[in-house]
């Protein structure tokens, strides 16, 4: 028996749940959170880049929606409308933290067997998370409204008419902005690389190939 639910089925099932939760049910609200709290999660943490504060992100951004939910209307998808939200309530913090940054803690650091350590080899498991730290920090460094519009399409996969509903803009703005995003990700993901040592160096004095 086939029980994935169609995106038409889980709309349904979302409308009597938000129904449900409109007029005070509890279990109704608890299964909207279970639904789309990984989502919402996501979301908090490519903004911030930091677990705790998307942790704590995503319980404000509930607690938004419990105080709001009797406010939708249906006049645009739900999922569309918390994540309107949920970026609202992430904006708000960046704003009155007035400071952006990463963890570097971020990094997956699991790997499925011990690397073997060669010295003037290139390490790729450990370049890859360096990229992929200059990457994050990049995007960490973006202007909010730049950084946001960036996470939204490029990452979570919105469409320009969507993200003009989530963040109250025009499609054209989140177009300008998206491209200014990149062209600063662009720009500072080149200057990082040019700052990192070339990997195949040899100190002044020494000739390669000779020992």
């Amino acid at each position: 028996m086939n029980t994935n639910k169609t995106p038409a089925t889980k709309a349904a099932s979302d409308a009597q749940l938000i129904a449900r939760a409109q007029r005070g049910d509890e279990d109704a609200f608890a299964a909207l959170f279970e639904a789309h709290k990984r989502r919402v999660y996501s979301l908090c943490l490519r903004m911030t880049g930091n677990t705790a504060e998307a942790e704590d992100l995503t319980q404000e951004a509930f607690l938004q929606l419990y105080r709001k939910i009797s406010t939708f209307r249906g006049e645009s998808a739900f999922s569309t409308w918390l994540h309107r939200l949920a970026v609202n309530v992430v904006l708000m913090h960046l704003r009155k933290k007035g400071l952006q940054q990463i963890s570097l803690d971020e990094v997956d650091t699991s790997q499925d067997e011990p690397v073997k350590r060669d010295y003037g080899s290139d390490d790729r498991r450990l370049t890859g998370s360096v990229d992929r730290i200059g990457l994050q920090n990049a995007i960490a460094d973006l202007p909010p409204g730049y950084r946001t519009v960036f996470v939204l399409h490029d990452v979570e996969g919105y469409e320009h008419n969507e993200i003009a509903e989530i963040m109250n803009c025009s499609v054209g703005n989140s177009k300008s902005q998206l491209h200014k995003a990149r062209m600063k990700l662009r720009e500072r993901l080149h200057r990082y690389r040019d700052a990192k040592p070339p990997e195949d160096s040899v100190p002044a004095g020494e000739s390669a190939g000779w020992t």
